[in-house]
């Protein structure tokens, strides 16, 4: 088979194994592409979650831990109702939800993995500072979860993957040459900077504005959200990478867009009742 004749094959495959693969995000409708199956990067998660939690010291402050469970659950189940009521799938239905709270003071974070996984840090206590900032926190977290974000991104490696092999192939091994040379990898330099950053910016737009939603519905004060990129300005004392060069958006252009959204999401999404 000559090579113009296999590389038509290669993309008409790839074409139809993609459009079978797009979707949309939920509330957004942003398209996405998953070729990750979703059950397979849950239990992926919930081996590496087990690991952590006899790695990391967890906290004893079972205050804060009951605050971290009883924020979750109301918007485990204000995102339940809010997707039965609106007669759309729940994208949490197949999430076994659970929360740690790691005792480390140097890290101000948290994270949620694919499956509802989720672990704050103590770090990020002093940036939240009280139960609305707590919440919007964990909103924002939740948020990559019920969107699919990390199934989104490990299919968008494996295809960039996949192409980048493909090119080197039918190019004579000019990109590994070209990696040779240089003696980095350009091309994935290239591509982290050119489309997995930008992209990664986008997933993290999304993310605060579907968490200031899961909030709202929650019933929590999303007025607070703003001030916890100030803070974590202050915390950072303007040591934040270019944005270009980031996979979040830069603390300025967060603080615009959720003052931007603030008014309409809690007149669009106020804390929802139960039908």
């Amino acid at each position: 088979m000559n090579r113009r004749k296999f590389l038509s094959y290669i993309g008409c495959g790839c074409c139809g194994y993609l459009l079978n693969s797009c979707a949309t995000a939920p509330i957004t409708d942003r398209r996405q592409l998953k070729i990750i199956p979703e059950a397979k990067l849950n239990a992926q998660a919930a081996q590496i979650y087990e690991k952590i939690k006899k790695k990391e010291k967890l906290s004893k402050d079972s205050k804060t831990l009951n605050s971290i469970r009883e924020i979750g659950k109301k918007m485990e189940d204000s995102i339940s109702e809010y997707f039965y009521q609106s007669k759309m799938d729940d994208p949490t239905i197949n999430f076994d939800w659970e929360y740690i709270l790691i005792e480390n003071k140097k890290v101000r974070n948290a994270w949620c993995m694919p499956g509802g996984k989720i672990a704050v840090y103590t770090g990020i206590l002093d940036v939240t500072k009280n139960i609305n900032g707590l919440a919007a926190v964990m909103g924002h977290e939740i948020a990559h979860a019920v969107a699919k974000h990390s199934v989104e991104r490990a299919s968008r490696s494996a295809l960039i993957n996949t192409g980048t092999q493909l090119i080197d192939i039918f190019s004579g091994g000019k990109l590994s040459q070209v990696n040779r040379a240089t003696g980095m990898n350009t091309i994935g330099l290239l591509s982290q900077l050119g489309i997995m950053n930008p992209f990664n910016r986008k997933q993290e737009s999304e993310a605060d504005y579907l968490g200031m939603i899961f909030s709202s519905l929650s019933g929590f004060d999303i007025r607070e959200t703003p001030k916890i990129w100030e803070r974590m300005k202050e915390f950072n004392k303007g040591k934040a990478p270019p944005e270009f060069m980031s996979t979040h958006p830069s603390a300025d252009n967060r603080i615009k867009k959720i003052n931007d959204w603030t008014n309409k999401i809690i007149l669009d999404y106020p804390p929802i009742i139960k039908s």
